[in-house]
């Protein structure tokens, strides 16, 4: 009696080759190779996908990196602290000699980033709880809360943002507190409108009601139900909010009503140096393009971030 020989495609059922060996994992029963599982489609994926988000994220990490070390390698790689003094006002000896006042321009460049970074974050994250809290608040309770708090949003961005923070600085003086809170109460409104109309579309979900239904404080239904839903926009927002604190606190720098001398400020360096831009541009040049680049990186990054997000919300539904 012959012995049966499978077929390779019963062969391949049975988990054997024609000749008895087992089949390879990852081979189909046609004998094809069996196709890999797809990447987890993610925000972060979509996100790291586009170009745009790689250069913002390159171009953001050199000035944090500069911003964040630059402080760390006084005076060891220039030789001069932020204030010493290194030669004759606007003179060409060091890499990008000499400022007003005679001191390193690269020690100073190196040692003004991390305030400017510092301020600015504070006041987005100040900005952004304030602005939050209140939107949730006016989307969740309504009625006249909602129209009293909306209407005082009106009011505030009525007011330009420059000119609110100059009078603010000029009553009660160039304090870092005084600068970050002017900043940040600046940017509530702004951020309180994009909540409102953010929370607006979760609070009539089944869930929220459910919460209702059991009773659960309203405190945690805003932070643990409402918020966690609409952090797709207000993580957009907090990235154009970043870059108007960063514009405008170089900006009260720059008018002398920031960081004060002899403090090292990106800012003042700027308003400093600028009467000899032609003679010494580097004292200039430098934050100048520090804070271009900032700017540009921590924009491209919110767009590419409002790309990933509305991507997934196309693919929700």
């Amino acid at each position: 009696m012959t012995a049966h020989t499978p077929s390779p495609e019963q062969a391949a059922a049975q988990g054997v080759t024609s000749q008895g060996a087992p089949v390879p994992q990852g081979t189909a029963a046609s004998g094809a190779p069996a196709e890999k599982p797809s990447p987890r489609n993610t925000v972060v994926t979509r996100f790291w996908a586009q170009r745009q988000a790689k250069i913002g994220t390159a171009l953001t990490a050199l000035v944090l990196v500069t911003a964040l070390v630059g402080p760390l390698l006084l005076p060891g790689v220039t030789g001069f602290t932020a204030t010493d003094f290194a030669d004759r006002p606007f003179q060409g000896s060091g890499l990008f000699g000499t400022d007003n006042l005679g001191r390193d321009v690269l020690s100073r460049f190196l040692a003004g980033g991390l305030t400017l970074l510092v301020y600015s974050v504070l006041a987005t994250a100040l900005g952004m709880f304030l602005g939050v809290f209140f939107g949730m608040v006016a989307a969740y309770v309504g009625g006249w809360l909602d129209s009293l708090l909306m209407r005082a949003n009106d009011v505030l961005l009525a007011v330009p943002q420059l000119v609110f923070a100059l009078l603010a600085i000029t009553v009660l003086g160039p304090q870092p507190w005084v600068l970050v809170t002017v900043i940040a109460i600046t940017h509530a409104p702004r951020i309180a409108r994009v909540t409102r109309a953010a929370a607006l579309g979760v609070i009539n979900e089944d869930y929220i009601r459910a919460a209702e239904m059991y009773a659960m404080p309203r405190t945690r239904i805003l932070f643990r139900e409402i918020l966690p839903n609409v952090t797709g926009p207000l993580t957009v927002e907090a990235g154009l909010r970043l870059t108007y604190s960063i514009g405008a606190i170089a900006s009260l720098s720059f008018l002398g009503l920031g960081m004060q001398p002899p403090a090292a400020d990106w800012g003042l360096m700027i308003n400093e140096n600028r009467i000899a831009l032609a003679v010494q541009p580097w004292g200039v040049m430098l934050p100048v393009l520090a804070i271009a680049v900032l700017t540009i990186g921590t924009n491209l990054l919110a767009d590419s971030i409002a790309r990933a997000s509305a991507t997934a919300n196309v693919g929700d539904e």
